[in-house]
């Protein structure tokens, strides 16, 4: 049997697992992930068309984000008008397994759950 990740009496924000949640805590991080690892590359309306419900002023603070935690990388070309791509960084695409196992748990859980 494994041991709790959050052993008691210590920070949850002191832990791998909070640290993790903390990366990428919010409602589209992970779902701008996703993207990403669906599509490889997208650029910023690609991104926004794709989520449907987030802002503009929201998804530039979550790339902002994710950019800065190294999840994501931001490449910029210099042409008019300005040219601006999004893809994850190998950090990022190391949380592929555990978007896969949210996806396979969604699955097995989402019809047999509390209704």
């Amino acid at each position: 049997m494994r041991e709790t990740c959050v052993p008691s009496g210590v920070n949850l924000k002191d832990t791998g697992f909070g640290y993790t949640l903390s990366l990428i805590d919010g409602k589209y991080k992970m779902i701008i992930i996703y993207w990403l690892s669906e599509k490889k590359v997208m650029r910023h309306n690609e991104l926004k068309r794709s989520i449907g419900s987030i802002s503009f002023k929201t998804l530039s603070m979550m790339l902002k984000e994710l950019e800065a935690d190294e999840l994501i990388i931001r490449k910029e070309y210099p042409q008019i008008p300005p040219k601006v791509e999004y893809s994850l960084s190998e950090r990022g695409l190391s949380l592929l397994p555990m978007l896969n196992l949210m996806c396979e748990w969604g699955e097995q859980n989402r019809l047999t759950g509390c209704q």
